[in-house]
This record gives C-alpha cells, structure tokens and sequence, in this order.
C-alpha cells in the first residue's frame, strides 16, 4: 500500500466528529497533539492536507481532520522509535530539504514571471513577423519496397483510384483504411524526406517513390493553404510554460554563477555511484 492509500483506509473508518472548538481564535500555532512533549500544530496538519492529491482533498473536513492527525500522531510516535539516524537516511533527508526548498525558491519566480506583458511579448517575438506558414493536405501509400511502389505507381498512371490502391496495398494501416488520407498538417510533422516531396510537389500529382526510415511513399498532394497565426488565447499555455522555463534558467544561472562553487570530486570514478555500501560506513 502507498502512503496515500493507507491514508485513506484510515479515513475510511472515521466518523462524523465535533467542530473543534474556538476556531476563530485558532492559528498555525495551535497545538492539536502532543506525543511524548512533542507537539503537533494546527499549521503542521493545513501543511499536511496541501501536500494530499487532490481527490484526498475532497473528502469530508471532519474525516481529513481526524485521518490527518491521527497520521502525524503516528508518524510522530513512529519518529520517536528511532534512536539513531542511519548515514543513508541522513543524506536522504538533506536531499528531501535541498530538493523541497529549491522547489519553493523555482515556485516564486514561476509566480511572478508569466504576466500579461511577459505572454504577450513572447507572442510577439513568435508571430508578430513570422512568415505566413504553408499546411498541407495529402493522402500516401506506403509500402516495403521500390519496386512495389514502381508498380503501383504504374497503376495509379493508368488511372488506378488512389484511395482504393491505398486500403488495398498501405503497410500504414491506420490512413490505409481512410485511402491514405493524412489530413492536413504543417512543416515539421511529417519524417523529412517525406516532407520535401511534400513541398516540391505540384497539387494534383502523384509523386514518384519516396525513400523514408518507413518504407517508400507514393504521395499525393490534395491541396494547400496558407495557416492563419494561432490567437494568443490558444498559445497561452505553451508560451507561459516557455517563460516560466526560461526564467527558472535564468534564475538558477545567476545564482550559481554567484555563488563560489568548487568541484573537489570530478576526478572520482563516476562508478562509485553504484557502490551503495557506502552509506553503511
């Protein structure tokens, strides 16, 4: 069982109990427990109770009140069982702290980086002068080999249906069973040799054999359009997640070029990584 799902087993079982008292005086400081002197705090269980997946979230506040304080006064007591903190379990707790905190210090930036401005800059420098973007709609038959493509293209010469050719003969069964038929898409969707044949082909035609990773193609290009620039509404979450990254990089590159880093370890055998019986010396 994961720790979630011990968690909900133990409030499962909890039933409707009183509203705590005083809640208006109640603050993070409000002790809630004590087990053995050690007390537990009204801040440590909102603290708790963020951290649950959502649908834990949800539940009833009298089941997560007394499920949540029954964990910490477990996880409390179970803490007080050990008596001496193993090397492993030392470094694995620094490496909790180091990994939570700079997650909050990422978070605050993320906050303040993706503004209205910020988005609509972004939006701007892709856009604004972009030229416009040419989509494509195009059917293909893609078989094994040359020769069979050779023959087919005979047929289609002849003037053989290309969709029935395409259910008929298509290794790509997936557009092979709707007549090769690709719908429509843009530059950098389609394999590269793929997309050049693509590009140098006259609407209309059938071109000759195209070599990809796949097989080869014969291909025919219904038609063109010119795409309209998407709205910035419809990239918002692209681009706000491309300033986000990018502010965290930023962020992270001047503190480190700050700080006064040294690397006394990179002439170790990077093999020693797997050497886990290190930490029980």
């Amino acid at each position: 069982m994961t720790k979630w799902t011990r968690f909900l087993a133990s409030c499962a079982v909890i039933g409707a109990m009183t509203a705590p008292a005083m809640a208006q005086d109640a603050t993070a400081d409000t002790v809630v427990a004590s087990v053995n002197g050690t007390e537990i705090t009204l801040g440590h269980m909102i603290a708790l109770r963020e951290s649950l997946p959502q649908q834990y979230q949800a539940l009833p506040d009298d089941v997560l009140f007394k499920g949540i304080l029954d964990q910490l006064i477990q996880q409390t007591a179970l803490e007080q069982s050990i008596t001496e903190v193993a090397k492993r379990d030392r470094l694995a707790l620094e490496n909790e702290r180091r990994g939570y905190l700079s997650g909050v210090a990422i978070q605050s930036v993320i906050e303040t980086a993706v503004t209205d401005e910020a988005l609509q800059a972004a939006y701007d420098a892709r856009f604004k002068d972009a030229a416009p973007a040419t989509e494509y709609n195009a059917a293909h038959i893609l078989v094994d080999s040359e020769e069979k493509a050779n023959e087919l293209k005979a047929q289609l010469d002849g003037g053989a249906d290309f969709a029935e050719l395409a259910k008929a003969n298509s290794t790509d069964t997936g557009s092979g069973a709707n007549g090769g038929d690709l719908g429509w898409f843009g530059l950098g969707m389609m394999v590269k040799p793929f997309e050049d044949a693509v590009i140098a082909a006259e609407p209309g035609k059938v071109t000759a054999p195209v070599k990809s990773d796949f097989g080869y193609h014969l291909i025919l290009v219904k038609e063109t359009r010119v795409a309209a620039a998407p709205t910035l509404e419809e990239t918002r979450d692209e681009l706000a997640a491309e300033i986000e990254r990018s502010a965290v990089e930023a962020h992270v590159k001047s503190l480190t070029d700050a700080a006064e880093v040294t690397r006394p370890g990179e002439g170790l055998d990077p093999a020693l990584l797997r050497d886990a019986t290190l930490l029980d010396k």
